[in-house]
Order: structure tokens, then sequence, then C-alpha cells
């Protein structure tokens, strides 16, 4: 296990599975890597709509990834693309999904079985609706344990209270039906579902949603002991900001389906790039300044039937120039770890990297993942 001083001082949080990696992975790639997905849902009427618009990101061991914007930004819908879990009106109409180097998108459903909940499980909203209300919470634990792994009933029984004590359940609690827990057991309920078949990634979609502050904190406390103590890697969808730079390492703005900006929080979060990220920022009250007035964001995200042409944002953005009414920004990666879609920073300004060198910063982060078949240390 690797200590809190240990991550503090940089060194990388390495998953401890008790299962080999895929055969198919490949030695050396990223944990997750995301280029270019897109993603469309098929109308009754009218014109398809493209919710998720060339999507790229990267996800390395042990790391933690926010993601933010407002609803209908493309958040919740870019996380259960990962997995193929879109409504079935939705497809993945461009670009990859790798985990470990295997590419997701042209896996079959059989196929993808193998990696659901095994490698990839997700915290869903709202903990009473994900759950079975006629079900008992330990069976509803097990149930991926003895689907996914094949294990024997009585062994995923005791497995399941094992997990309900690692989220702070007592396991005499898993008898119980789901409105018999609060509010805060639910959510809790739900991580130790998501931990059941040991997972390299749990993705959390808003999982704080309607809980009180003083819940809210304990959930998000137990999710940072449980990635440094299990070597999670994690991608958390909320609205909070503040979530965000509390529980993770990267975040990842998006607007109308696109990336308005991505990089480390501390930087993104203390000098912004984008003109939207200036703004949800200062959306977010600030106990040092005049709480008396907040800054709002004039306008509506757009209808993606019809988005604008050019920049997404700039109906709404008091820094538009004309060429961002017409002309699609281009992404610009900057030596920071900082990359950014906005005609306020074009191709080579100051710190901006050319393609070169914006892979190697990419890669020089790039922790080493194990041969397929080894277990990581």
């Amino acid at each position: 296990m690797t200590t809190p001083e240990a991550r503090d001082a940089g060194q990388p949080v390495r998953g401890r599975r008790q299962w080999p990696l895929p055969k198919q992975a490949v030695p050396g790639a990223p944990l997750l890597e995301v280029e270019h997905l897109s993603v469309r849902f098929k109308m009754a009427s009218g014109p398809s709509v493209k919710p998720v618009d060339d999507v790229s990101f990267r996800l390395d061991d042990g790391d933690a990834l926010g993601i933010a914007g407002e609803s209908g930004c493309g958040k919740t819908t870019t996380a259960l693309s990962l997995v193929r879990l879109l409504p079935a009106n939705g497809r993945i109409s461009n670009g990859s999904v790798k985990l470990f180097g295997i590419d997701l998108v042209p896996k079959t459903e059989r196929q993808l079985a193998r990696y659901r909940w095994r490698e990839i499980s997700m915290v869903f909203q709202g903990a009473m609706n994900a759950l079975n209300p006629v079900k008992r919470i330990g069976d509803q634990i097990a149930e991926p344990l003895e689907v996914r792994l094949g294990q024997p009933r009585d062994a995923s029984l005791k497995r399941a209270g094992d997990l309900l004590e690692l989220v702070g359940i007592p396991r005499q609690r898993a008898s119980a039906y789901p409105h018999e827990l609060s509010g805060g057991m639910r959510q809790r309920a739900m991580i130790a579902m998501a931990l059941a078949c040991d997972p390299a990634i749990v993705i959390g979609d808003e999982p704080t949603t309607a809980l009180d502050v003083m819940v809210q904190a304990q959930i998000l406390v137990l999710l940072e002991r449980l990635r440094r103590d299990l070597g999670l890697s994690l991608i958390l969808i909320t609205h909070d900001l503040s979530v965000i730079a509390e529980t993770c390492d990267r975040v990842m703005v998006m607007y109308a389906g696109k990336v308005a900006e991505e990089g480390p929080v501390r930087r993104v979060f203390t000098a912004p790039r984008h003109p939207y990220t200036a703004k949800l920022l200062s959306a977010v009250p600030n106990i040092r300044a005049d709480r008396r007035n907040l800054e709002v964001i004039p306008g509506m995200p757009p209808d993606l039937r019809t988005p604008p042409p050019g920049c997404r944002f700039a109906p709404r953005c008091d820094k538009a120039m004309p060429q961002c009414t017409t002309e699609v920004p281009p992404e610009v990666r900057f030596s920071d770890g900082v990359r950014v879609a906005c005609h306020l920073f074009p191709p080579g300004s100051v710190g901006a990297l050319s393609g070169d060198a914006a892979k190697l910063v990419v890669a020089a982060s790039m922790p080493v993942t194990p041969p397929p078949g080894e277990a990581r240390p």
C-alpha cells in the first residue's frame, strides 16, 4: 500500500490486482486512453444529436480525473460510452476507447462483458434508483461476483460482507433492503458493489448528489482512502468544483459535448485559460470575497440538435472574437500539462507545444503497465 506521504511526494499509486491483466493487454500502454470519441443519439424525428463530440483524455494508473461542466454537457454520456452502457438510441460514431491498449469500441456485447465491472465499474447517480428495491443489499453486491467471476454463492456472500465493512457498513446489514438504509449508507453500498470484482477503474457519476454536506464529506474521504489503499483509478463526474479540487489530480471541463480545458487541478483552478472555465470558477462562492453577489454565466447551453458553428461557447462568451463564431478552435497543449480549445490561445502561443513535444509531455508521466498475465506490484 502506498502511503499518503509517498503519494504527496509524487510517486505513482500502483494497483494491487487480484486478477491477471487481460490477455490482449499491450505492454507499456496507459491504463485508459480515449481518442476522438464521438457519440450520436438517433432521434424519433429530426436530426441526430451528438452529445459527445471529439473527446480525448487519458487516465493513468492510480490517477483521479474529474469531469466538470453544466448539465447536458456530455459528462455522463462520456462515462457511459467507456463500457457502452448507452441508451438504445445511442451509439459510438467515432473514436477509440483503449483499456490497457485494448480498443473496446469494436468489441461485441459478449466480448465487452469481460471488461464491464471486472475492469471498469460505476457508482451510479442516485443510489435509491440504481439499487434493486426488492433484493437485499448483500445479494446485490454478491451478484457481480457470481456472474462475472463465477464464484460460488457462499464465497460471494462472504465477500459482500467484507466489502460492506470496507466501506464502513456492519456486515450484518447485508440482509437489509435499500429502503432500510440511510442515503449515505446506500451510497456506500453502491461503492462496495463497484469494488466487488477488484476493477482497475471506478467511475463515480455524481456520487455525492442529494446527500447532506456532512455525508458528502464522509463519502469523499472514503473514496480517497479506497483509492490510496486499493490503488484504484477514479473518474469523478460532478457539478461541484470543490469536490474535484479535494479529490482529483486532473480536471476536464466540458461544454456542449466538447472538451474546453483539461489539465492538473491546481494549475487549471488557479490559472484557467478557457473563458468558460474561468466563469465556472467565478460562480463558486468565495469566503474571502463579497458574498452578496455571485458571478453568473448569461444565456443557456446550445441546442445540440443545431449547435452553433465555431466555438460552442461563443454566444455566451464576453471575450468572443469574430472568428469564434465561424471557426472551431484548435486544441493547444501547454508545457504545464494544460490543453485548451480557445481562439485566445492559438497554436504558437507562448508556452504552447508542437505536436511531437506535446506527445513527449504526455508520455513523460506515463507509468509502465506490466506485461499481460502479470499482476501489478
